[in-house]
Order: C-alpha cells, then structure tokens, then sequence
C-alpha cells in the first residue's frame, strides 16, 4: 500500500470515529471496521489470492477500500453491498478519490438478494459486517457461494458476541467447514469451506 492511500485511510478511520462519537442511535454511525481488522482482512487476500471477492456491508467505504487495494494487488476485483444508498455514494466517493474505482461494483442492495443471485461456488472470499440478526439466514448461501477453499470472514464477534452466538452454533455445526477465532479489533471469526 502507497503512503498516499495508507494517509487517506487514516484520515477516513479517525473521521470515522469523531462521527459515530457524537451519535447516539446506532444505525446513524458508519461503524467501520478497525484498522488492524482492516489490515488483516487485506493480508488475507492477497495469502488467498482471492481475486472475486464479495462484502457484505459496505458503508462509507473504509474497509472497501482496503479490500479493493489489496484486489488490485493480485488482479482480482470485488463486490460491496450495503442497503444505504447514501453510504453507496459516500464509499463511492471515497474509491474515486484514490483511484480504485475500477476494482469494485458497489450496490444497494440487500445482502440476502446479492447472495440468492451469486453463483454456486462463484467467491474466493467474503466479508461480513452487516446486521448481525440476518446472518443466520444468509447461512445457507454463504456456503453455497464460496468456492472449496474459500474463506468467509465474520467482524464483531467477540464485541456482539450474545448477538451472533445461534450463528457461531450454525457455524461451529457445519461438518464442511473449519474455523478459527481472531482476537483483533471487535473479533474477526475465519471460516473456510473444506476442500471436500
């Protein structure tokens, strides 16, 4: 990463936190992922080489655009949906700014319907910070979207760890996958769909 996007990110992450600060209703803040989250999720990639990659959550683009830097990396591209269209034109914003642009689709649109339409086996790699009450539902698909060897990554759950526990059940019940917790940030849980 350029020391260019590495300052602008910095500039994104603190701005980030000076707004969720002054707002009390949870939906208002942008809750962007923390930079060593974010970090990890970039080395992640470019280990995985994972070049069709999906997020689920996109809001104002910070973890967006360390995905799509790390994409561009390895000639790969990627997908991010959030429901929000203002937080759609606010990371779009963001990736024009530091030309990464051209890595990523960015949608509004529900995370169930994106996964219903995605292709079996179609993704190298997910990352899922959305409602966490609808990811027992997207169970299902997300296994079915990623390709064996394929890896899922899950944030907030050691901080909402009461509100994704039926889902780490789900998880920890399903003989084709392997996980692994990662203490970093709000708790980023790894899970990759076994080779067979």
């Amino acid at each position: 990463m350029d020391e260019q996007l590495r300052a602008y990110l910095e500039g994104l992450h603190r701005r980030g936190r000076e707004h969720d600060a002054e707002r009390a209703d949870r939906l208002e803040r942008l809750r962007n992922v923390e930079p060593d989250t974010a970090q990890l999720l970039a080395v992640l990639v470019r280990a995985l080489g994972a070049k069709r990659l999906l997020e689920l959550g996109t809001s104002n683009g910070y973890s967006t655009l360390w995905l799509a830097d790390a994409a561009r990396s390895i000639d790969g591209s990627m997908l991010s949906v959030d429901v929000d269209p203002t937080r759609t034109a606010q990371a779009m914003g963001h990736l024009s700014r530091v030309q990464l642009q051209d890595y990523v689709e960015l949608r509004t649109e529900d995370a169930a319907l994106t996964l219903s339409h995605a292709a079996d086996a179609s993704l190298d790699m997910i990352f899922l910070d959305a409602e966490r009450p609808a990811y027992c539902g997207y169970w299902p698909n997300l296994l079915r979207v990623l390709r064996p060897g394929g890896l899922l990554v899950v944030d907030n759950v050691l901080s909402h760890a009461e509100e994704v526990q039926t889902f780490r059940k789900l998880v920890s019940d399903e003989p084709g996958v392997t996980e692994a917790l990662v203490p970093t940030g709000a708790g980023a849980l790894l899970i990759v769909r076994d080779l067979c």
